[in-house]
């Protein structure tokens, strides 16, 4: 509840002048509303078990990931009978990529068309599919297949979970809650490298145990299903619907849970659809005044129609085009630093540097990147998005750095580095370990959720679109690197390659720290208004 009985439950706070904000207060400023300081209650057990529910997505995209590290160590020659070479390696991690980019149009149309839970509903059953085809496959291209299914699950379900969550949260948990799919995420990573390692040690690696592994991904996207039947829609997908009234009883739910309303709480709920409303209105407004047709309202219209529209407002207007700038920013570090390399290959590479139990040791790095995302859970809303990434990035940056000097203690031979050997000492394995895990920790605390705040800087009327193209940057990155890391490893050697990645991260520091606005605290709709100051909301 807040103090101030007219004050809506999503924070709606007055920016400074020109929309600017002084990093050492924006936050602080982010959370006084209209009538003053707001009291900060914590979300409902209702607004908790909807991130639940829908974070199992996140469960599901954090165990693929994982899984087939460990999972290409352990096929052996199963499939067409012969090893897996560097080409298979990087094919079979990067398809997922690429038809999680592919996707990405459709989805976006169909989450503005169709609503946003219908399309987590579609990604579990192509979740269901992938992972069945995936333990039937008895050759390279059948294995291709099923990992492609899941690249299509992955994709949609990868930009309409985090946008789901954000326009069910109240803006002062906002963060928080979508970083909890962030924690699903390295929670299925966790949980991936556990049943490999089971699996790969007790079962019977070349025959049965890999494919148990890439089959049990079945069984979270059954009970998300399950689950996900009781859940409702988001209240701002409904009111941009015409649906105004059961967008209404969404945010009581949200406000009171299953108890009754008093007056007060009955009063911020009506202002909350207020703004929501508002915010449609002056949107469809401006996009009759800019000739883009009849509105987006896509309920009884062409929804081709309506995502063609929305994609000129995304753009035409400069808001929308600053705020896909640094979108696409942000999704775009988030692979290009390499991190999604390290939980594919992971094990491949404490293959290479010789630890004798490559899977159990990828482990360690799964468990880091999840301890220090819920670090990150405590820290997103109370330090900010903006300040958490200037703090992290720098740590990342000397962990890949030490990871190269790490790598010229290891003489690697001749052969391809899909099948490994070394003659390296231990010295310079242990300083790869240590190093992976700061660079993991740094990850986990800033790059790792950040950027799945995407859905924060765009107006409601691009928002699924922006989110789209955004997240098509991601996969279109995680490709290229999914796909190049094996080989650059190479040609580069792994200290080269490393020291590549920091320097990504090096000139991502510089573009965060010149155009992206701090968001924690702020509604939606006030999110979205930062980026009209010519400053691009950053002092």
């Amino acid at each position: 509840m807040t103090d101030n009985p007219e004050e809506p439950l999503i924070a709606n706070p007055q920016s400074t002048e020109g929309g600017q904000h002084d990093d050492n207060h924006d936050v602080e400023h982010a959370h006084e509303s209209r009538g003053g300081k707001q009291h900060i209650s914590p979300p409902g057990l209702f607004i908790w078990l909807l991130t639940f529910s829908a974070g199992i997505s996140g469960l599901l995209f954090g165990y693929d990931t994982g899984v087939i590290s460990a999972t290409l160590v352990s096929i052996g020659t199963s499939l067409s009978h012969r090893p897996l070479t560097s080409l298979d390696k990087s094919v079979i991690t990067s398809c997922t990529s690429l038809f999680a980019l592919l996707v990405l149009p459709f989805a976006s149309s169909l989450a503005d068309d169709r609503g946003r839970k219908r399309v987590v509903l579609f990604a579990d059953t192509l979740f269901i599919i992938g992972a069945l085809c995936q333990a039937a496959s008895r050759t390279v291209e059948v294995m291709v297949v099923g990992r492609s299914v899941v690249g299509v699950a992955i994709g949609a379900a990868s930009f309409v979970t985090p946008l789901y969550i954000a326009e069910l949260a109240p803006a002062t948990h906002r963060g928080r809650l979508v970083t909890m799919n962030i924690v699903f995420i390295t929670l299925g990573q966790v949980v991936a490298y556990v049943v490999g390692w089971i699996f790969g040690t007790y079962g019977s690696p070349e025959t049965t145990g890999w494919r148990w592994m890439v089959g049990l991904g079945a069984v979270p996207a059954v009970v998300q299903v399950v689950i996900l039947l009781w859940m409702p829609e988001s209240p701002r997908w409904l009111v941009k619907e015409g649906r105004s009234e059961e967008a209404r009883e969404v945010i009581a739910r949200v406000a009171a849970g299953d108890d009754a309303l008093d007056p007060s709480t009955r009063r911020e709920v009506d202002a909350v659809l207020k703004n929501i409303e508002i915010e449609v209105r002056e949107e469809a407004m401006a996009t009759r005044l800019g000739g883009a047709g009849n509105g987006h309202g896509n309920g009884n219209g062409n929804a081709v129609n309506a995502w063609m529209e929305a994609m000129r407002d995304l753009f035409r207007v400069r808001r929308n085009k600053r705020a896909l700038a640094i979108a696409c920013l942000l999704q775009g570090l988030q692979q290009l630093c390499g991190f999604n390399s390290l939980m594919y290959f992971s094990a491949t590479i404490f293959t290479m540097v010789g630890f004798s139990e490559p899977t159990l040791t990828s482990l360690v790095v799964a468990v880091t990147n999840f301890a220090f995302t819920l670090v990150a859970l405590v820290l997103i809303d109370r330090v900010g998005r903006r300040r958490i990434l200037l703090w992290s990035l720098p740590f990342m940056m000397a962990g890949l750095v030490l990871a190269s000097y790490g790598f010229s203690f290891i003489e690697l031979p001749d052969a391809q580095i899909s099948s490994p050997t070394t003659t390296g000492g231990q010295g310079g394995a242990a300083i790869i370990l240590a190093s992976i895990m700061i660079y993991v920790a740094g990850y986990a605390i800033g790059l790792g959720n950040v950027p799945w705040m995407q859905s924060e800087l765009f107006s409601l009327n691009v928002r699924s679109v922006g989110s789209g193209v955004a997240t098509a940057t991601n996969w279109s990155a995680n490709f290229a690197v999914g796909l190049t890391f094996l080989p650059l490893m190479e040609a580069l050697s792994p200290s080269w390659t490393f020291v590549l990645y920091a320097v990504i991260c090096a000139v991502g520091y510089g573009l965060i720290w010149r155009v992206y606005p701090e968001t924690a605290g702020l509604s939606l709709e006030d999110a979205a208004t930062l980026l009209e100051a010519d400053d691009w909301g950053v002092r």
